[in-house]
């Protein structure tokens, strides 16, 4: 027999506990696994030109989800949670925010002996274990099976757990939005967080998300996640290149492929706040105590979720539901 390490006891035993109490419990990404209906998204960078055709595509796609706040906004006891206000600065298109959720990346490298300015489109990585999903307190970030993780708005609370947990530190809060302004205007959150959803409503039409459709390039590719790992390894060898995105936090749906390695890459990138990095990212969601934290949190996000959709008067979602895992 062999060795049963300390995270597998806890995900049998916890998903055991869970199937014979609660049933209908849903369980975390991370206990889960891959999917075998998850798509993933190919980036062969080498091919990107920076052209922003994709950010304008997805700005233009997406408009109808963007934060419209009320303001002033409601004064926050303790003050502990700042204040975020992108919505005077929605023409911001060189990092992520709430109203620009894709933006080239650029980073001056050497190939072949030659100075070469590399562009990266940059996005939320659609992690195969979300912890943003796995961990949100309240249930408003949940992993769809097509693979794609959303924030609902209409149940988040702003207070940035997935912000907090996320290797790359992706969603961007907008104040004087959301549910708290009827739940706990002065006590709770603070707005809602914002990211890429992938265009899932497109993709629900069967149609392509925007920033595939628009780029003149084709360096974006969807399919099946393990024909989009084959392909991407292949394009890899037949360029000599990098892959980034397989491995990194135990697996993502946004595999990159580079003809640079990406230590080289994520060292001459810009990186702060709203501007990813691309170092190498052990999987968050490995460790037993992490694991255990979101298997007994995932029943009580889902009560959470029903309450403050409940309290907060929210109508149902124009966002479909129904593809959730």
């Amino acid at each position: 027999m062999g060795k049963i390490s300390r995270r597998s006891f806890i995900k049998g035993s916890l998903a055991a506990a869970g199937a014979l109490s609660v049933s209908a419990a849903p369980l975390p990404a991370s206990a889960k696994g891959i999917g075998p209906g998850e798509l993933a998204t190919m980036l062969d960078i080498g091919k990107c030109i920076g052209c922003g055709a994709c950010v304008e595509a997805c700005r233009d796609s997406n408009e109808h989800k963007f934060p419209e706040p009320d303001k002033p906004f409601p004064k926050m006891y303790p003050p502990r949670v700042k204040t975020a206000d992108w919505s005077d600065k929605r023409d911001i298109d060189d990092r992520l925010t709430p109203y620009n959720w894709l933006f080239i990346q650029y980073a001056d490298v050497e190939i072949n002996g030659e100075q070469t300015t590399i562009t990266v489109p940059r996005r939320c990585m659609h992690c195969t274990n979300p912890p943003c999903a796995d961990l949100c307190p309240f249930g408003a970030a949940r992993k769809l099976k097509n693979g794609i993780t959303r924030i609902h708005p209409d149940i988040c609370l702003g207070g940035a757990k997935c912000k907090l947990v996320c290797p790359w530190d992706i969603p961007e809060r907008q104040t004087g939005v959301g549910p708290y302004l009827q739940v706990l205007p002065n006590f709770a959150g603070n707005g809602v967080m914002f990211k890429c959803d992938r265009c899932y409503d497109l993709i629900e039409q069967g149609e392509l998300p925007a920033c595939i459709e628009a780029c003149p390039e084709d360096v974006q590719t969807i399919g099946p996640r393990d024909e989009i790992i084959a392909a991407a390894y292949a394009r890899a060898e037949e360029i000599n290149g990098y892959v980034y995105g397989d491995k990194e936090n135990g697996g993502t749906n946004t595999i990159y492929v580079s003809p640079v390695p990406f230590d080289v890459l994520n060292e001459a990138l810009e990186k702060g706040p709203g501007m990813p990095h691309m170092a190498p990212v052990p999987d968050s969601m490995a460790h037993a105590d992490t694991l255990a934290k979101a298997m007994i949190l995932a029943p009580i996000a889902g009560l959470a979720a029903g309450f403050i959709k409940f309290t907060g008067g929210a109508k149902p979602s124009s966002q479909s539901n129904k593809e959730e895992s």
